[in-house]
């Protein structure tokens, strides 16, 4: 016959080390959400804007970056979480835009987008 007092502890034990990873993934994702590899502006026409996803719905966009008359745009992916920049953007289609952005480097589903870059503002560039 086993003790009862076994199957508490290991009952014991079993929660705490789940909660303990629980814990653990909360505060990766909480760094990775909040702190960023880097920070700047990329300027150019927004191509493409869209809500997408399966599960979790995310403003992916698309910005075509000119660099000289006469060659080839770089494309910059990125994505918006915030609607008033997405009402930003949304009016400023067709103008040449300045984004600026936060990359967080680590995320680790594509519910919180599919790039690397998060837009958090948008200005039109006369």
């Amino acid at each position: 016959m086993q003790n009862p007092l076994a199957k508490i502890r290991w009952g014991r034990w079993l929660l705490g080390s789940l909660l303990l990873i629980v814990l653990i993934c909360a505060a990766y994702l909480w760094a990775v959400l909040n702190w960023n590899y880097a920070e700047g502006e990329r300027a150019g026409y927004v191509q493409k804007l869209s809500k997408k996803g399966w599960l979790c719905k995310t403003w992916e966009g698309e910005l075509a970056m000119i660099n000289i008359p006469g060659t080839l745009s770089e494309k910059f992916p990125f994505t918006v979480h915030d609607d008033k920049v997405v009402e930003a953007i949304n009016a400023s289609l067709g103008k040449k835009v300045s984004l600026t952005y936060n990359q967080h480097i680590g995320v680790p589903t594509d519910c919180f987008g599919e790039t690397l870059y998060y837009v958090t503002a948008v200005k039109v560039v006369e």
